[in-house]
């Protein structure tokens, strides 16, 4: 038992390892983004209010169905049902009915309100995936400076192996009295300096790698890490086109474009809803009530025994009495509830005509309300589509700047090495002082760092090209 117990927290254990080791791709964030993101499930939600809101205008074009029912009870002064008297009693009655409407003609409303809602629908689905977007390009822009700290720190780490070796050549040189001691001290003061970057270095690799667990809504960023990749300048065609042509397709495939496009149908539509409340409404009505007593009621009439007959005249030759039998009235407890329902049923039905005449002016100016809106909507787009096309204008100028900087700096950092192994040389056989040396050695450095920078700035910017040119976000 102790043997499974032991294997059995070593596997958890090593679980627990491999859970913290997991180290993300690019798709692994974008995908946990898209899933965890606390925008996005909002968003989701106002998706299934605009669901709910088409069942609500699929609803308008069926009948409408109530019920009701009473029991109530009315105590003092009351007719007696049976005797026909006022008198001090309680008197108990239930009443119940339905009543059934529907509308024949509303201007279209019903009709322009499922548009609408269908539209709506729309124009929250366009709002979530445009949202998607702009998440799933910034978890990009997250991952990529991850990766740019790393390559720094992977090159600041280098620099200070090479500068240890300088450092352990120049002891030997100025043992032999080669290059005095002064030479020494500047190398030291070179390698303290490299090691404050390289710990600058990892504290802004370590501030990245919490920055994108926070986006990405991740509670144990400690254990957060990326991929071990080195990505080297993607291969694209994107800039073989220009910016005109990535404009016109980011037109038809950009979900904040199709969003605008939406709302001027969405406002559109809102005022063919509102000019409808300015024609007749014809629709039908129908009901059936009923009801019932508690009160005894009169069920016949008998003879009475003690009274059997009542004088109702004379004859007036004879004088003799003109006698009629004497009846009572038989009182009995109510009728059942449900005949009484069959009994005292009732329908009405009918048509109901409304002319909407004058009503302070609101529906009059709901319609212009409605056109206030359509022409805010419609500048709304023309906006979009221009802050689209200068957003794009500036990428693609940003995606040739970038890539003429990062040739740039290719170009120098190849110099600037060169240069460093020339003064390495003479800094050997003592030709060059240590301070000369120490600043070939810090523009080598400098330009290491701009390459690095200029690279993932050119490979961020090619994103952006493609993200607006409809292509998925991507590294690789």
């Amino acid at each position: 038992m102790k043997l499974k117990l032991t294997a059995t927290l070593s596997i958890f254990c090593v679980g627990i390892m491999m859970a913290q080791e997991k180290k993300w791709t690019l798709r692994d964030c974008v995908e946990y983004a898209l899933e965890h993101n606390i925008s996005i499930k909002q968003s989701e939600l106002d998706l299934q209010n605009a669901d709910l809101a088409k069942a609500d205008a699929k609803g308008n074009f069926l009948p409408t169905v109530n019920a009701n029912a009473s029991h109530s009870w009315n105590i003092g002064l009351n007719q007696n049902i049976t005797t026909g008297l006022f008198e001090n009693i309680t008197t108990q009655y239930t009443s119940a009915g339905v009543n059934v409407g529907v509308d024949i003609y509303n201007g279209l409303q019903n009709v322009n309100r499922l548009r609408r809602a269908n539209l709506s629908i729309l124009a929250n689905q366009y709002r979530l995936d445009n949202m998607k977007d702009d998440i799933s390009l910034a978890v990009a822009n997250a991952y990529l400076q991850i990766l740019f700290n790393r390559e720094y720190l992977n090159i600041s780490k280098a620099q200070i192996s090479v500068t240890e070796q300088d450092l352990k050549r120049t002891k030997e040189l100025v043992s032999s009295g080669v290059v005095p001691k002064g030479d020494l001290l500047e190398i030291q003061a070179t390698a303290a300096t490299q090691e404050q970057q390289k710990i600058n270095a990892e504290n802004a690799l370590r501030l990245a790698k919490i920055s994108l667990a926070q986006l990405l809504l991740i509670q144990e960023y400690e254990s957060f890490d990326v991929v071990d990749e080195d990505f080297m300048i993607p291969s694209t065609v994107i800039l073989d086109y220009t910016p005109k042509t990535i404009y016109e397709k980011a037109l038809t495939v950009r979900n904040d474009i199709k969003l605008s496009e939406a709302n001027v149908a969405l406002a559109e539509t809102d005022i063919k809803i509102s000019k409808g409340s300015l024609y007749p409404r014809l629709s039908a009505f129908y009901g059936y009530n009923t009801r019932a007593s508690y009160q005894d009621i009169v069920s016949g009439a008998e003879q009475d025994p003690d009274n059997p007959n009542r004088q109702i005249g004379v004859v007036q030759e004879t004088g003799q009495s003109v006698v009629t039998p004497n009846f009572r009235s038989i009182i009995s407890g109510p009728n059942n509830i449900f005949e009484q329902f069959g009994d005292n049923g009732g329908h009405g039905f009918g048509v109901q005509l409304a002319i909407p005449v004058f009503n302070g002016f609101a529906t009059r100016n709901n319609v212009m309300r409605s056109k206030v809106n359509l022409e805010r909507s419609k500048l709304q787009l023309q906006q979009d589509k221009l802050n689209l096309e200068n957003t794009i204008n500036q990428a693609w100028n940003d995606a040739i700047a970038t890539y003429k900087a990062y040739e740039a700096a290719e170009k120098t950092l190849e110099a600037r090495s060169e240069a460093l192994k020339y003064a390495k040389e003479r800094f050997n056989v003592g030709l060059m002082n240590s301070f000369n040396f120490s600043q070939a050695q810090s523009r080598v450095d400098n330009a290491a760092a701009e390459l690095i920078r200029t690279k993932y700035d050119y490979i961020f910017r090619l994103k952006v090209l493609e993200f607006y040119f409809g292509l998925p976000i991507s590294i690789n």
